[in-house]
């Protein structure tokens, strides 16, 4: 089996940046209340190859090939906007979710209350 790689790279290449576009990185927004709130993703991508071929007197010729990619995505914060102003709340460190909550304890209360009231209906 022979494997071309100076045409294989090339698709893995544009495959992998078709899956790091925008809308992979900003997700769908939601409503929250008052609040609007547009997750923010972090993508990570990796790829490697490597082949090789030998030949003995024994076992004669031989060649191999491997290919491999992966890419790793994680939530690192939110979006958040009421009226006109708009900030961006982290999900890690001390100005993570749980600072996000501090700053806006109606946020919680809304969103219990619309969960009761959707569970009632």
């Amino acid at each position: 089996m022979k494997i071309n790689l100076e045409e294989l790279l090339p698709k893995i290449t544009d495959f992998l940046q078709s899956e790091a576009k925008t809308e992979t990185i900003i997700g769908q927004q939601f409503q929250l209340g008052e609040y609007s709130c547009v997750p923010v993703m972090r993508v990570g991508m990796g790829f490697g190859s490597g082949g090789g071929e030998g030949a003995d007197t024994k076992q004669g010729h031989g060649e191999g090939i491997g290919l491999g990619g992966g890419i790793g995505m994680e939530p690192i914060g939110f979006l958040v906007s009421r009226g006109e102003a708009i900030n961006f709340l982290p999900t890690r460190g001390k100005s993570g979710l749980a600072s996000a909550f501090e700053k806006a304890p109606e946020l919680l209360d809304k969103y219990m209350n619309q969960q009761k009231k959707e569970t009632a209906a």
